[in-house]
């Protein structure tokens, strides 16, 4: 927008959605952080249109080798299709940067941005879940209802709603949307993967003031933030695996107690108790759950389901 401001003889309201492919209140927004952050906006009121001060100029970017070897890498990573869905623009964005680059910076570049790699969880494949993806970028910038045709595993059948998208973000394995969803009348979380069709709407919406992720996901160990009281858990983990677990920050609330046998108590205090349970069964029987009883009985329940599925 800055560069659009900068040159020619303006832009108005309209000129500067096309071009920047957002929407008018959008445009508004963001015209006001400029305002914010000191850049010198002017208005024509005979032309209805906005500029730049002559005297305001966009300097060039200097990059330092670790700012653009940061860059690279992570837009080369990224935007592989085979590790992250969706952000494949992301390649040829670290092309353009690559080339733009002073020759000598490139030379040092050559060869360091290959010494780096990014591990990522296995993906569910969701290539042909593009268009979802930019239609709920389109929906979410101008504020549109979506209406989708959603295969819902608990559900076990298709189901169809009305959906407000607040936000997309990509979290292990998958691309989730969060919003307001008609059929459920209220705020749900729904897999990309998952959406059969999707269609939009004329109807709009508006994202809550309050809203963010933090505040939707609490402290849901993962994605589902279920109903009922918070559960303060505590697993102890044996020598073999402890290090391990230690290693990691697996949960916001999390606080370690390591005892002089090499033992860990695990400390938590967690929205629902279905998402923990899966991780510490994981761990077999290097994990033992001390507290709350409701979880303690909740991995007896899936070890005795595990029994009557073998003949031994």
């Amino acid at each position: 927008m800055i560069s659009l401001l900068q040159a020619g003889k303006g832009h108005n309201v309209d000129s500067l959605a096309v071009h920047c492919n957002i929407g008018r209140r959008t445009v508004f927004r963001d015209l006001d952080v400029l305002r914010q952050a000191g850049v010198p906006l002017k208005h024509d009121d005979e032309f209805q249109v906005y500029h730049l001060a002559d005297t305001y100029f966009l300097p060039p970017t200097k990059f330092t080798i670790s700012e653009a070897l940061a860059v690279l890498v992570l837009c080369h990573e990224l935007g592989d299709v085979r590790k992250m869905p969706f952000l494949a623009p992301a390649h040829t964005a670290a092309l353009k940067l690559e080339g733009s680059l002073p020759a000598a910076l490139r030379k040092q570049l050559h060869g360091m941005a290959d010494a780096v790699r990014i591990q990522l969880h296995q993906l569910s494949p969701v290539a042909d879940k593009v268009p979802y993806y930019e239609g709920l970028i389109d929906a979410i910038t101008n504020r549109r209802c979506v209406r989708i045709d959603y295969d819902d595993i608990k559900a076990r059948m298709a189901i169809q709603t009305r959906l407000s998208p607040y936000r997309l973000f990509f979290s292990k394995h998958a691309w989730y949307v969060v919003g307001r969803s008609s059929l459920h009348r209220s705020v749900r979380t729904f897999n990309m993967k998952r959406f059969l069709r999707m269609e939009p709407t004329a109807d709009h919406y508006q994202i809550p003031r309050n809203f963010s992720l933090e505040r939707y996901f609490g402290n849901a160990w993962h994605l589902i933030p279920e109903r009922g009281p918070e559960y303060e858990v505590c697993v102890q983990f044996s020598p073999m695996v402890a290090p391990n677990v230690g290693s990691v920050r697996w949960h916001k609330t999390q606080r370690l107690e390591w005892k002089e046998d090499g033992t860990l108590k695990f400390f938590a205090k967690v929205k629902g108790l279905k998402e923990i349970c899966w991780w510490i069964l994981g761990y077999g029987k290097e994990a033992q759950v001390l507290q709350p009883p409701q979880l303690q009985k909740l991995i007896v329940e899936h070890a005795k389901r595990v029994l009557t599925t073998y003949d031994w």
